[in-house]
């Protein structure tokens, strides 16, 4: 059996009693944004048409999460570098957080021009609480009686994704993926039953359509499959957000982030044995001498917040996305020297894992379409 880097339980203080979850008229829809969305300003004169649109259709308030317009967190931080080479994180932290700050007001501005009372909460006003690393912070609580209030007033209320605030009310970040994860704590806090994700992608396929030709649109995942895809490195599921999901009973509802916003793929307690193939071409497997260096590293690099499988079968850690430096931290973190064996290429049915190594990107490519080939006619197949 493979083993994962741990996931956190995310505390979520709520009132004591409440009315069961998505049958309450009040209960708003919680909706989120990624960056991808907002390729131009007029992408936040159409959102928020949209949005007055479904206001008007569903009479139901809404919170939508938003992420800065892309390459704008990527300017401040280039600014930053020019006055500070090796800024502290804690000012990384504040800094960085202004670009999803921007996006929010500026959605809600133009909600406000379309006739539609908005408000935004950042940062320290929404009532989350992350302490420890400033740019990947661990979530303790999310208060949601600010949000409450704000829902008093107003018919949207904007949250800029992945901000929170520490015990002494500093500024923090979620780290990857915080924007996904703040739109689901939200939605667990404020008793909604589902919370939609919008990307620029139709949804969760049986591989990634960029590199696969034939993948098709899952319409409905487990929660469990939907995690095991995410830990192998599939790029349109993050697992933290899977598993918070799934610890507050929320459905995750994959969208296209375009008019008419279809919904692709809904995530829950119930689902499809999925059969899908899993590639990231930036994720790599090393080879260790022995099975007790291979679970050294594994412990130690997901203390350092990379995304490991340690896999059967012989003493082989895969590292999943790449993401970091990892020569350096065998180096800093003074672990046995690793043999980068090639990428890994994973089948995936139902609960069901099994991982084949290519030797580089261009092979894994092939070998994932001939394993998909294999899969076509397994996935839809009642759980």
């Amino acid at each position: 059996m493979t083993q994962d880097t741990a996931t956190r339980t995310i505390p979520v203080q709520a009132p004591a009693t409440r009315p069961p979850r998505g049958t309450d008229p009040a209960t708003p829809a919680v909706l989120e944004f990624g960056g991808s969305s907002f390729p131009s300003l007029d992408s936040y004169c159409a959102l928020a048409r949209a949005l007055h649109r479904r206001l008007d259709d569903e009479q139901q308030p809404l919170v939508v999460v938003v992420s800065a317009m892309p390459g704008e967190t990527e300017k401040l931080l280039g600014l930053l570098h020019l006055t500070d080479p090796h800024p502290v994180d804690a000012t990384s932290a504040a800094l960085l957080g202004l670009a999803d700050t921007a996006s929010a007001h500026l959605l809600a501005g133009a909600l406000h021009h379309s006739g539609v009372a908005a408000t935004v909460l950042a940062g320290q006003q929404l009532g989350l609480v992350a302490d420890g690393d400033f740019l990947s912070a661990d979530v303790d609580h999310l208060d949601p009686a600010p949000l409450r209030r704000a829902l008093e007033t107003y018919q949207v209320v904007v949250v800029p994704g992945g901000q929170a605030a520490d015990r002494r009310g500093r500024p923090t970040r979620l780290g990857p993926y915080g924007a996904e994860l703040s739109a689901v704590l939200v939605a667990g806090a404020l008793g909604a039953d589902r919370c939609e994700i919008h990307a620029d992608v139709d949804g969760v396929c049986t591989a990634d359509p960029g590199l696969v030709q034939g993948a098709r649109l899952l319409p409905e995942l487990s929660y469990e499959t939907a995690a095991l895809m995410a830990r192998y490195g599939t790029r349109v599921l993050h697992r933290p957000c899977v598993r918070a999901a799934e610890e507050y009973g929320v459905a995750l509802v994959r969208r296209r982030n375009r008019a008419p916003y279809p919904a692709g793929t809904r995530i829950g307690a119930t689902g499809v044995r999925a059969a899908a193939v899993v590639l990231n071409t930036e994720s790599r497997v090393l080879g260790y001498r022995t099975d007790a260096q291979a679970d050294h590293a594994h412990g130690v690099l997901g203390t350092e917040g990379v995304d490991t499988v340690r896999l059967p079968g012989g003493p082989q850690l895969a590292v999943i996305g790449g993401q970091r430096d990892l020569d350096r931290l065998h180096r800093v973190d003074d672990l046995p020297e690793a043999e980068v064996l090639g990428v890994p290429v994973t089948e995936i049915t139902g609960t069901r894992a099994t991982t084949r190594i290519a030797r580089d990107p261009e092979e894994a490519v092939r070998l994932a379409r001939r394993l998909h080939d294999a899969l076509v006619g397994q996935s839809d197949v009642p759980a």
